[in-house]
């Protein structure tokens, strides 16, 4: 398909159609000499169908949407992804999206040459991305093991070859299957997405989760003295179990992924509009949400009874809810607004340790009150919560505007 036939996403369709020369014609018709006919209201009159049909220029420009479409609504889906609203619909005499949608379907199943292609198939579970997503949580735990066996300058290297080889395979992991950026063979995702810069603070607050409250605690009492030693009693404690109940929580969140998308594919085959779609798929969507929490708490629990430390539910749950929720929205196109919360997050988090270091020089003393009054109250690991809370809820209210669209959910465009 050429490029005319494309419109960019969030463009509105014109209603006019074109001539032959592509300039537009005038809806009231127009004399042998170009001037408008006496008694015709220019900007009252309606658009007609004939050579300046204005829904047949909209078939035109989404062509293979209309020809691949099994049902009027994966063309609303198609019109909706590319910017169309029920106020652009008005324009082609139509009362919302669904019922343009509805004509553009019906005219294209009239032609005999076209064959109706069969609803795509359901996303499937391959051995492949299940393999990938335990990966993560077996070599955390791996690593974590050869740290607790080692000491001095082996517990160092042994650290850092288990992070390299958790954050490859973390990698490899988002790379295929349900949490992939790119994946063909499920709706959601488009291939060539922009993508937000996130890798950067994803890794300052998983790194504030392993050392963070340590050197928080640290921090306050005039430390640290030392460098952390890698165990949960040294004077800059490590906190390894939310670091590994995360890494094991990668299976669970491509497991509830894969139920996102098969449960919406099914939703979106049959709803009758745009608003049933919605409303259908909203309750899915929560309770997607809820069984990764539920399954990351289980984890949590289990690391923390084998590692012998606390279970800081809240702060590990709401870290956990952040990244699963930036992940999902990653997933089905939509980057921008995981990059800015996950950056706003790890600011904030930064921010709180360079006040406690900055109130040590003169004068500033009253830099580390705030926090120090927060720690105080609720203990260290209150400034991860409170920090990833507040970010997680503001994902998971766009979340619920974002993907309960049926464009989301709609199958990817072919490639051109």
């Amino acid at each position: 398909m050429s490029a005319s036939d494309r419109t960019g996403p969030g463009k509105p369709e014109s209603a006019s159609g074109s001539t032959g020369l592509g300039k537009p014609e005038s809806a009231s018709g127009s004399t042998g000499l170009g001037k408008s006919e006496p008694g015709v209201d220019r900007a009252g009159s309606t658009p007609r169908r004939g050579a300046a049909d204005p829904v047949k220029a909209l078939m035109h420009r989404h062509r293979g949407l209309c020809e691949r479409a099994v049902d009027p609504l994966e063309i609303a889906a198609g019109l909706e992804a590319h910017g169309i609203t029920d106020r652009t619909a008005a324009r082609f005499r139509h009362r919302d999206v669904f019922s343009l949608a509805e004509e553009m379907y019906a005219r294209v199943s009239r032609d005999g040459d076209t064959t109706v292609p069969a609803p795509p198939a359901a996303p499937r579970v391959h051995a492949g991305w299940v393999l990938l997503t335990l990966l993560p949580g077996a070599l955390c735990a791996a690593a974590l093991a050869a740290v607790h066996l080692t000491h001095g300058r082996s517990r160092l290297f042994a650290a850092a070859a288990g992070a390299l080889a958790v954050a490859l395979a973390l990698r490899a992991a988002l790379r295929r299957g349900p949490l992939s950026r790119t994946g063909t063979d499920r709706p959601g995702p488009r291939p060539g997405a922009a993508s937000g810069w996130t890798t950067p603070w994803t890794v300052w607050l998983v790194a504030y989760s392993l050392l963070g409250n340590g050197l928080l605690g640290n921090a306050l009492a005039g430390g640290p003295d030392t460098l952390p030693t890698g165990t949960a009693d040294g004077p800059w404690p490590l906190t390894a179990a939310p670091v590994l109940a995360l890494a094991l929580g990668c299976a669970p969140a491509a497991w509830t992924a894969h139920l996102l998308t098969a449960r919406a594919s099914r939703k979106l085959a049959v709803s009758r509009g745009l608003e049933d779609f919605a409303t259908s798929v909203r309750p899915l969507l929560i309770g997607t949400f809820v069984l990764f929490l539920c399954a990351l708490a289980a984890l949590l629990t289990l690391s923390s009874a084998v590692l012998g430390e606390r279970a800081a539910y809240p702060q590990v749950l709401t870290l956990g809810a952040l990244f699963f929720l930036a992940r999902l929205l990653t997933t089905h196109g939509f980057t921008y607004a995981p990059a800015v919360v996950l950056t706003a997050a790890a600011t904030v988090e930064a921010a709180a340790l360079a006040t406690v270091f900055a109130s040590r020089l003169p004068g500033f003393g009253l830099l580390a009150t705030p926090v120090e009054a927060l720690v105080t109250t609720w203990g260290a690991d209150s400034v991860p919560t409170l920090t990833c809370g507040a970010a997680a809820l503001a994902l998971l209210a766009h979340m619920t505007r974002k993907l309960t669209r049926a464009s989301a959910h709609a199958p990817p465009e072919p490639a051109r």
